[in-house]
């Protein structure tokens, strides 16, 4: 009996890595892009459109689940001493055999230039 259990409990738990763990690395890859992006549209002269259009475009190709109007972008002062703010909030729906379940991303980035 214990041998039936030890094997359904690693059967799970490979189950739920397999269906969780793709979307929490995908979060963490588009929080290093917005990261990133964040920190060059403070150093160069890139606007909020195209700042946005950075990110929705590496959203895409992560088969991350988020509109374009859902990507806000502000950006205030002079290239290398503004402050650029991006937020990207989203919803991923994962269809588990049991339960199906949304899991709520709130990716944001903030970068304020170096003088600031």
């Amino acid at each position: 009996m214990k041998m039936i259990f030890g094997i359904t409990v690693i059967l799970v738990s490979i189950y739920l890595g397999v269906e969780f763990v793709p979307v929490y690395y995908s979060n963490y890859e588009f929080q290093d892009t917005l990261k990133n992006e964040a920190l060059f549209g403070t150093n160069n002269a890139t606007s909020e459109d195209a700042i946005r259009d950075n990110v929705y475009k590496r959203a895409h190709s992560l088969d991350i689940p988020i509109e374009k109007e859902a990507i806000v972008v502000h950006k205030s002062g002079t290239m290398g001493t503004g402050t650029v703010t991006i937020e990207a909030p989203y919803t991923v729906h994962v269809d588990l055999i049991a339960f199906p379940t949304d899991i709520h991303f709130d990716s944001s980035s903030v970068n304020k230039g170096a003088f600031r």
